[in-house]
């Protein structure tokens, strides 16, 4: 039987994530399913920034619903995903699950110099600002709705952390480590 693997690509504010799902694309040849997408969409939908949608969907639950219905659903089609979400981990529990870190201040700089046309910053000290409020809003909003913290490293399969690595380093460490994980699974299912 045919399997179609997922991999959940989760992380910090600014760490690659985005970058990483199309360079893990490219070389997988999986299709990406960006939550992150989404959420921007919403807001811009909604006229509203990112952390306003995050500071919003604290009251109106159905926001989430809809995108982690998305994940759920979706871990059971007939191809391989990428999952770039903050809990395609917890909605998708059969993936490869991935975590990637990167200092604030890094994570500031290179979305203040992304130009992301959802999130606008007079500076990096306002980005920096921004995220830290953001991801409290989000690990408070996980935990209330789902009981749930995804910057926990036990939930994923590997941690990489991307301040200093060259994107194609911490690619070659996913595909090393996601190779592995395919090999265990067959293995496992041999059994």
């Amino acid at each position: 039987m045919k399997t179609y693997p997922k991999i959940s690509l989760t992380g910090d504010l600014g760490s690659g994530k985005s970058h990483l799902s199309r360079l893990l694309a490219e070389t997988l040849g999986f299709r990406i399913v960006s939550t992150g997408f989404i959420q921007r969409e919403i807001a811009t939908k909604y006229g509203m920034s990112t952390l306003e949608l995050n500071e919003y969907t604290q009251t109106h639950p159905e926001i989430d619903e809809e995108i982690d219905q998305r994940v759920t659903e979706l871990q059971e089609a007939k191809e391989s995903l990428i999952f770039d979400s903050r809990l395609a981990w917890h909605f998708a529990p059969k993936s490869f699950k991935v975590y990637l870190t990167v200092d604030v201040e890094e994570a500031a700089r290179r979305i203040f110099f992304d130009q992301r046309t959802s999130e606008n910053y007079q500076n990096i000290a306002e980005a920096r600002n921004q995220i830290m409020a953001r991801r409290k809003s989000e690990v408070e909003r996980f935990k209330r709705f789902y009981d749930v913290d995804y910057s926990d490293f036990s939930n994923y399969d590997v941690v990489v952390d991307t301040t200093r690595a060259k994107p194609e380093d911490v690619c070659d460490k996913i595909l090393a480590a996601f190779k592995a994980w395919l090999e265990k699974q067959q293995t496992e299912a041999q059994e």
